[in-house]
């Protein structure tokens, strides 16, 4: 049954589902939940929920609600280990000004935690993946190479403060780059997670009907991510996602094997994709750090072309070092 007011839903691979409730608002809900990354049970909440309530961040929207979903061995594991994933999920969900109403919870073999999450966006502002135009100019606002870092940390091969500033990455809200894309009259925008940035851009390139040129040399790696890459430290999503890309993505050929693999490989709470006017960069600038962070958390990677070859199209590079 086709309902005008659901203006994003399964078929437009949007990062959240939006319904219109009236002329001058619209309904975000999204869901996601994951295993742990991570050792510490808070941190893993806190993580969780942040790629969780990124979804509804990437639509320009604000989390009004949140439901927790949880899978747990309580035959195996304490209730603490249980009560400190919630209470991770939980003061990230209020750092975001959000409110954890309920939840479910089913005995699972595995741990998994995540937010159902319900939020709101003036009609507006709602911004989707699907109104990139040519000559816009492309901005990712939190470095890649998450996969590489947990697939070392899993295996206990990555430094301490590596892994640190991975985390610390990883739990940080989408909410001031998305509140200043808002202001600055953003077209369109996706987060990046399990489709990686190639994955992510091609989604919104097909969207929109059109080609995004990125240079890979320009977007941001966490430190350490290439040389783990390197080491063939990555989620086997790489290929996967290399495979889903087949016929759409048009590489240098003088790109370095593991940058493409880092480009590639799933990310876990990203950054936002973002394509916006040119005239607009130094105004997102701007208001990224009167929201408290500093331009240097957001970088051009590339831009935006009218349709015609691949979806995405990589720019040649120097060789690499």
């Amino acid at each position: 049954m086709h309902d005008p007011n659901l203006l994003v839903g399964p078929d437009r691979h949007g990062d959240a589902g939006a319904y219109r409730l009236r002329e001058d608002l619209v309904l975000l809900q999204t869901v996601d939940f994951f295993p742990p990354l991570v050792d510490d049970p808070y941190l893993y909440g806190q993580i969780a929920a942040a790629n969780s309530l990124s979804d509804i961040y990437a639509m320009g929207g604000r989390p009004l609600t949140a439901l927790n979903i949880v899978g747990f061995p309580d035959d195996e594991l304490p209730l603490a280990v249980l009560n400190e994933i919630l209470r991770g999920g939980a003061d990230k969900t209020t750092e975001a000004g959000a409110v954890i109403v309920g939840g479910h919870s089913v005995r699972d073999a595995e741990i998994k935690y995540g937010l159902a999450v319900t939020g709101v966006v003036d009609s507006h502002r709602l911004i989707t993946n699907a109104d990139a135009r040519p000559g816009d100019a492309l901005v990712l606002t939190k470095p890649i190479g998450t996969g590489a870092m947990t697939a070392a940390y899993q295996k206990d091969r990555i430094e301490a403060q590596v892994w640190d500033a991975c985390c610390a990455m990883m739990r940080r809200l989408n909410r001031a780059a998305s509140e200043a894309m808002v202001e600055v009259g953003a077209h369109a925008a996706t987060d990046i997670t399990g489709f990686g940035l190639l994955g992510h851009a091609a989604e919104m390139a097909e969207a929109s009907g059109v080609t995004l040129e990125i240079d890979p040399a320009a977007v941001p790696l966490l430190d350490g991510a290439l040389d783990l890459s390197r080491r063939n430290f990555i989620t086997r999503a790489a290929s996967t996602n290399q495979d889903y890309l087949a016929g759409r993505l048009e590489t240098a050929p003088n790109l370095e094997p593991a940058l493409l693999r880092l480009l590639l490989d799933a990310q876990t709470s990203g950054g936002l994709l973002i394509a916006l006017p040119e005239a607009a960069l130094p105004a997102f600038a701007q208001a990224l750090e009167r929201l408290g962070e500093g331009s240097e958390v957001s970088r051009r990677i590339g831009r935006v072309l009218p349709p015609g070859g691949p979806l995405i199209r990589l720019t040649a590079l120097a060789a690499q070092a």
